[in-house]
């Protein structure tokens, strides 16, 4: 990445601000304005996230906004009611006190001198999804939304539940967010009331796992602040970019079908990052490619962005299955319009250990294929977000195959080229009334490695509605279909596509109640894949090089440490999944304050006893400076019976090495059709 020092326009900052909101409560904000000698107004841009404007995003924050600054927009980075400095306490993801927030702050941004009254929203991830949810609420001044790696459905694709199955991200986003709001504000701040918000925030915050478990379903809950509900209410231009690594791709096709505005779609090769930091690679220059985007919309200059192609997308080369990759192979895309015209379904059928072309003859009676699979299957899954603390991506899927029901095609003749969804139709019946399936695409070399492409979960008892679950009927034949996300690939010339079924894929998703056989009837069962034909345009664009603003300076106290590791006993028959993401400790140079986060997570099961899965995470976070010395540590385990989910959480603050507050949580929570 390019270091930039010299911008069109100085820089200057402001450390803290506080926006007043409707009810007198106050946000606090961080600012980089062009310096001009005329005090000349610009266009704001806001981000607006719970993560810690002062200290944890400050290394991201150094890059990002005063290079947008130095080129001639006022960056406004406000910590959202409850997080960091601000007042209050923040009580759940994507409220909509949370969304009216942001209306007030837009609102106050487009009144201050420094300000022409131009405004957007640019964010990733939270950010990403509240700038297209504040959209929704139309506050005049804001103009258009940059979001990145977001979701228009907090139900059926957020870190939640995928297909009606629990997600593991659940427990690891529940226990992320845990953890942030048991953090202080800073006394630099916010004065001596440091301590008071400190405790309102712990007392109060809540246990959000134990929320997000009592709506297993969809309901009013998840779908208030899904923008899928309501497209139309985005009425500003939106750009939509994620990566195939990320858990979000998905949204970015929705968006581009069905909103009714300007828009333009980017999908990379990367993980859950801002592309211009894009691991896997290559990264591009996503903050000029921003600069475009808002030098269009909120400053009128006539510089062709919007004559371009409304998506592109890599498209990614076969490689070797790794659990990391700096960077993956292929070509940049283009596509005009979205569903694209270029893209054509072509079906694949099931037959014993196959994927065929043709289906199998009306004489023959379709057989059945019974599965049950071991608990072990998605050891070798990663994450359902990989977040670039590798290794946390998919392995060698042979490992996988072993407990699923496979069906390869012949070696291809020719490459094959697919982007978009690819969807599994089955038949099947089950002997248990509740059970999943676990799909997977997969690249197949000819010295057998095989990669996973895609891959798509369904609790069975989902199969009709994501809003009224039923039970299956023991023996009762049904027909499912299954999506898978969204990819662009290549298979090369003597490749196989293999399709793997499994009725397990822990811990990437929980486990269900108790084991069951899925019986698979091949009566035309069809692998459909969005095969896509080469356009002329394709691999003829090139993004420009990264760039940033100079990164923060900080001195390393501890090194980091980021790991995956499998434990199996064979005494005790007892398999563990342990993941290491310590951050180490580093010092901010500019203002003193020294920290250390770190967060552990154990995701164990014994023999095939499904009752046996347990999720265990464990936190600690440390903020000093001078007489400033707090410690937080918070610990959440998961389990369950064939009936309950069953939580148990506590959180231990400490100051100056003194415990100053304890608080335990325990519930125990029906699973419903889960």
């Amino acid at each position: 990445m390019e270091i930039v020092h010299d911008f069109p326009y100085p820089v200057r900052e402001i450390e803290n601000v506080f926006i007043s909101m409707r009810d007198g409560k106050q946000l606090a904000a961080r600012v980089w304005l062009p310096d001009t000698p005329d005090s000349t107004p610009f266009p704001a841009i806001m981000e607006y996230i719970p993560y810690r404007k002062r200290d944890v995003t400050r290394g991201r924050d150094a890059s990002n906004h005063p290079y947008l600054a130095g080129h001639g927009y006022a960056c406004v980075r406000v910590d959202m009611r409850g997080s960091g400095d601000s007042d209050g306490v923040l009580t759940d993801e994507y409220t909509q006190q949370e969304q009216l927030d942001a209306v007030d702050a837009i609102a106050w941004l487009a009144e201050q001198p420094w300000c022409n009254g131009n405004v957007g929203m640019m964010g990733i991830s939270w950010g990403g999804f509240n700038s297209l949810q504040v959209a929704a609420k139309q506050p005049p001044a804001l103009k258009a939304v940059i979001s990145l790696c977001s979701s228009d459905d907090l139900y059926a694709d957020n870190m939640h539940y995928m297909g009606g199955c629990l997600l593991g991200d659940n427990l690891s986003e529940a226990t992320v967010m845990f953890a942030f709001n048991a953090l202080p504000p800073d006394p630099a701040m916010v004065g001596e009331r440091w301590r008071e918000m400190w405790f309102e925030r712990m007392e109060h915050s809540g246990l959000w796992i134990d929320q997000w478990l009592r709506h297993q379903r969809r309901d009013a809950y998840w779908s208030t602040s899904s923008v899928c509900e309501h497209y139309s209410a985005i009425q500003c231009p939106v750009y939509a970019i994620g990566g195939w690594a990320d858990g979000f791709t998905n949204t970015v096709f929705r968006l581009m079908e069905h909103l009714d505005v300007p828009r333009k779609g980017l999908i990379g090769p990367w993980g859950h990052k801002y592309p211009h930091q894009g691991i896997p690679g290559p990264a591009i220059g996503f903050l000029q490619e921003a600069l475009r985007w808002w030098d269009y919309w909120l400053k009128g200059k006539e510089n062709g962005i919007m004559d371009e192609p409304m998506l592109r997308a890599w498209q990614q080369d076969s490689v070797p299955p790794d659990n990391s990759y700096a960077d993956r192979p292929g070509r940049w895309l283009s596509e005009h319009q979205w569903p694209s015209p270029r893209i054509r379904e072509q079906c694949y059928y099931l037959q014993p250990n196959r994927l065929t072309v043709e289906p199998l003859p009306e004489t023959h009676t379709p057989p059945t294929l019974g599965l049950q699979s071991p608990i072990s299957v998605g050891m070798a899954a990663g994450k359902w977000c990989s977040y670039a603390a590798t290794p946390d991506l998919p392995g060698d899927q042979r490992e996988e195959d072993g407990g699923s029901l496979v069906f390869s095609s012949p070696p291809l003749e020719a490459p094959l080229d697919i982007m978009g969804v690819t969807t599994l139709s089955l038949t099947l019946s089950c002997d248990q009334p509740q059970a999943m399936l676990a799909v997977r695409l997969s690249d197949v070399a000819p010295d057998g490695k095989a990669t996973r492409v895609t891959y798509g979960l369904l609790n069975l008892t989902h199969r009709d509605s994501d809003e009224q679950p039923s039970e299956l009927v023991p023996g009762k034949q049904y027909r499912v279909q299954i999506p898978m996300n969204g990819i662009a690939q290549r298979f090369p010339e003597g490749h196989q596509l293999r399709i793997s079924i499994s009725t397990s894929y822990w811990p990437l998703a929980w486990l269900s109640p108790a084991p069951a056989q899925v019986d698979i009837t091949l009566d035309n069962c069809t692998l459909h894949l969005p095969v896509r034909t080469a356009a002329d345009d394709d691999n003829t664009f090139a993004f420009e090089p990264p760039e940033a603003a100079p990164p923060l300076a900080i001195t390393t106290l501890a090194p980091s440490q980021h790991n995956w590791l499998l434990h199996r006993d064979l005494a005790t028959k007892k398999s563990t999944l342990e993941v290491i993401n310590n951050q180490g400790c580093f010092r901010i140079n500019d203002t003193g304050t020294e920290i250390h986060r770190s967060a552990r997570e154990y995701y164990s099961t014994v023999t095939d006893d499904f009752t046996s899965a347990r999720g265990e995470t464990i936190t600690e976070s440390h903020f000093k400076r001078d007489d400033w010395d707090t410690e937080v540590y918070t610990r959440t385990v998961l389990t369950c019976t064939e009936s309950h989910f069953l939580v148990h959480a506590q959180l231990d603050a400490y100051e100056q090495a003194y415990r100053v507050f304890s608080k335990n949580w325990s519930s125990k929570i029906s699973r419903d059709h889960l």
